[in-house]
């Protein structure tokens, strides 16, 4: 069975070890090669690459996706959509989550990879229906961990309550490079015999596992792996794309890929990551820790940043995280529960004493914001962080009321197309600043001055 493979390079692989700084002018060059190449399709969109668009790049998200449309006309293309989160930190009502959705495909994108960090499959309704209202491919996710509540069982239930939805394929996410060859063959095993859809496996190689879960994984059946090329390849991004076509060529699961094709454009892309000399370090590295703590690779680096000088905590930082993931009901450690586990655990240290500081992220958690619990939380504990304040039993997005017209009047005078609705009801801060400094350029004069004297040009 040929084994079909999705490229991450201009999304989670420079993602996982670029933080996101690709620019757009970078991509473009290289689109006409990887549009010959013959992936099932390209991730080029989603994730952490609109905020670091408008907030780092000083790019529109919506302009790259149309310019990598127009560069990749023969390659489906393919985002990642944090479900009900859309793509922030927060749940969004669901006039939003429909709106973004109907404008991604607008725009180019063809399949959607939806999920939710608690594997609440509630979370991930509004987005799918979507897809399917506008005609795009779902693909429904299942988000693998491993805790005393996570089990094979589990995540075939979470899978079927997905399929149910009504979705077009099937995706194991394995965001921090934690399943081991066997299990992924068991797991890939049993979906390929529960589920006739087509299954696709992600994993990062922070821990060293990647690619031999991933030959055990096509041996099990599962008909798309998705890979980086090599210079954005390994560490705490995907496995090799060259590595895996060279290791399935002559096989009955020949990718039939063009291995010097591929070689090409990664030695293209190696010359054009010297414009970024700053981005490097241990994101290149294999880390043992993801095994220990079930940590993704990103968020070590992010506890360094976060301790300052007092880094020389980080090991009990990196103890402390499974101690709180444990208090939280085991949550799988994917955004946006990691960066709530993971700023918990640093302020646990720091105070030098247990839940003296507590984050709004984690009293939100635990009146239910973000979703069901994977398991259990300790009433007493519960208590102590959030009071009597009552806990969402249902679907947290069914409390919230339409936010897109509170939206378009926020930057009425600002928006220059339907897209900035969006980008503004996601990040309105961050994307205040863009559309401002768009007008600055355009008219050569400040927003806020022009505001003043009640003479917006036009």
């Amino acid at each position: 069975m040929k084994v079909r493979v999705m490229d991450t390079t201009l999304r989670d692989g420079q993602q996982c070890l670029m933080a996101t700084r690709m620019k757009t002018g970078d991509m473009l060059p290289l689109c006409e090669d990887l549009n010959r190449i013959g992936f099932h399709s390209m991730e080029v969109w989603g994730g952490a690459t609109f905020d670091s668009c408008l907030r780092f790049l000083n790019e529109d998200p919506w302009d790259r996706l149309r310019a990598l449309r127009r560069a990749l006309p023969d390659t489906k293309l393919q985002m990642l959509l944090r479900g009900q989160n859309v793509l922030g930190y927060r749940h969004y009502a669901d006039d939003v989550v429909r709106e973004f959705v109907r404008l991604a495909l607008k725009n180019g994108i063809d399949i959607i990879r939806i999920f939710d960090a608690l594997n609440d499959t509630r979370n991930m309704g509004a987005a799918i229906r979507a897809v399917k209202e506008f005609g795009g491919h779902a693909q429904g996710t299942v988000v693998y961990t491993i805790s005393p509540l996570h089990s094979i069982d589990h995540f075939v239930e979470t899978a079927r309550e997905i399929v149910e939805m009504g979705v077009d394929s099937l995706c194991i996410k394995d965001m921090a490079g934690l399943i081991a060859p066997q299990d992924a063959f068991e797991l890939v095993t049993r979906f390929k015999a529960e589920f006739a859809l087509p299954l696709d496996i992600h994993s990062h190689y922070s821990s060293g596992m990647a690619a031999m879960s991933y030959l055990k994984a096509v041996e099990a059946g599962v008909d798309v792996i998705d890979t980086a090329l090599s210079p954005l390849a390994l560490g705490s991004s995907q496995p090799c794309t060259e590595t895996m076509v060279a290791a399935l060529q002559g096989t009955p699961y020949d990718t039939e890929l063009d291995l010097n094709a591929l070689s090409r454009v990664s030695e293209r892309l190696k010359k054009l990551l010297g414009n970024y000399p700053d981005i490097k370090g241990s994101a290149y590295t294999v880390d043992t820790n993801v095994v220990s703590y079930q940590i993704p690779g990103g968020m070590i680096s992010n506890f360094i940043s976060q301790l300052g000088d007092q880094v020389s905590k980080l090991p009990e930082v990196l103890a402390e995280v499974p101690r709180v993931r444990a208090d939280l009901g085991f949550p799988p450690l994917v955004t946006p529960s990691s960066q709530i586990v993971g700023t918990q655990a640093v302020l646990n240290v720091v105070a030098g004493q247990r839940y003296k500081m507590v984050s709004n992220e984690v009293k939100n958690y635990l009146a239910g914001q973000y979703g069901r619990f994977p398991g259990q939380i300790d009433e007493t504990f519960r208590r102590s962080i959030i009071g009597e304040t009552s806990v969402v039993s249902g679907r947290f997005a069914d409390t919230l009321a339409p936010e897109l017209p509170a939206a378009k009047q926020g930057v009425a005078p600002l928006l220059e197309q339907e897209e900035d609705v969006l980008s503004y009801a996601l990040f309105p801060q961050v994307a205040e600043k863009f559309f401002k400094d768009r007008y600055a350029l355009k008219y050569g004069v400040d927003y806020d001055l022009a505001a003043k004297k009640d003479g917006y040009p036009v």
